[in-house]
C-alpha cells in the first residue's frame, strides 16, 4: 500500500520552498497562487525592487487591552502588522 504525500499543493502561509517553486512550471505557480494575484496586470512586477527586511529590536511597550486585543484579533504575525502601521505613520510623520 502507498504511502499518502505530506508534500501540500499550497505554499504554507509566510514561508516559501524556493527549490520547490524553481522546479514548477508557471501553470503550477498560477495553479497554487492565491487568487488575489490572478488579476494583476501583465506588466505588475516589472519595476518591483527587492527590498530586504531591517533588523528588528526587541522592546517592552504598553499599550491599551483592546488594542492588543485587535491585532491579535488578526492571527499571527500580528506583532509584524503592527510595526507596519507604525512604520506608515512614521514616514508620513515626517513629511508633515
Amino acid at each position: 500500500m502507498k504511502k499518502a504525500s505530506t508534500k501540500k499543493d499550497f505554499p504554507v502561509k509566510g514561508r516559501i520552498d524556493l527549490a520547490r517553486v524553481a522546479s514548477m512550471t508557471e501553470k503550477e505557480i498560477m495553479r497554487t497562487s492565491p487568487p488575489e494575484l490572478s488579476d494583476l496586470p501583465d506588466d505588475f512586477w516589472d519595476n518591483a525592487a527587492l527590498v530586504m527586511p531591517e533588523k528588528k529590536v526587541a522592546v517592552s511597550l504598553r499599550m491599551d487591552s483592546d488594542v492588543l486585543a485587535w491585532y491579535k484579533a488578526t492571527g499571527p504575525r500580528y506583532q509584524t502588522r503592527m510595526n507596519a502601521v507604525l512604520k506608515s505613520y512614521a514616514k508620513w510623520a515626517a513629511t508633515v
